[in-house]
């Protein structure tokens, strides 16, 4: 009787380990990171951006990402800016470190938030008094439409462009140089 419970036992054991052993399926809104420089074999990185990447999916953008709200520029966690020496934007020196991006889309034009809160979930617990810096940037439109939510540093001469693009929409902000790197 003995070893049929402690062999009863084991096979439970055994059940409960294997349900265990299941992988999580893909993201329905994949994660994704971009760096500056993006080249693979540059080892300096001076900011990296980790976001998860939502799709349209036959849904219109302006459902998804209303006007005149907090959005957290992407999906599930909210955007995360990695910058690894100071840089500037709108005027504001942003010193090396981790902030979470936020934006709010007003018409032609939207408002770019670097917030120092980090590791948060969405915008839920966004709160204002921690924005570094907001600048207004405008919104274009494009004739090709992207699924999904994307971003893309670009070199220039005084520093990096972030681009930001989703359905048919563009927006670019500027990052310059606080310093000589």
């Amino acid at each position: 009787m003995k070893n049929v419970f402690i062999l009863s036992l084991v096979f439970l054991v055994s059940i409960g380990s294997i349900k265990a052993q299941k992988f999580k399926g893909l993201d329905k809104s994949p994660l994704d990171m971009i760096e500056f420089p993006s080249s693979n074999k540059e080892t300096n990185k001076l900011a990296r951006i980790l976001y998860s990447r939502p799709q349209l999916k036959g849904r219109d953008l302006a459902d998804l990402v209303p006007e005149g709200k907090i959005w957290r520029m992407g999906a599930n966690e909210a955007t995360e800016l990695t910058l690894y020496v100071p840089m500037k934007l709108g005027g504001t020196t942003l010193e090396a470190g981790s902030y979470t991006l936020y934006a709010i889309p007003n018409g032609e034009q939207m408002t770019f938030i670097v917030n120092k809160a980090t590791h948060v979930w969405g915008a839920y617990s966004y709160k204002k008094e921690k924005d570094v810096v907001r600048v207004n940037i405008p919104i274009t439109e494009s004739g090709d439409s992207i699924e999904a939510f994307s971003m893309a540093f670009e070199v220039v001469k005084e520093g990096v462009h972030l681009h930001m693009g989703w359905g048919t929409s563009r927006a670019k902000v500027a990052f310059t140089k606080a310093s000589s790197y």
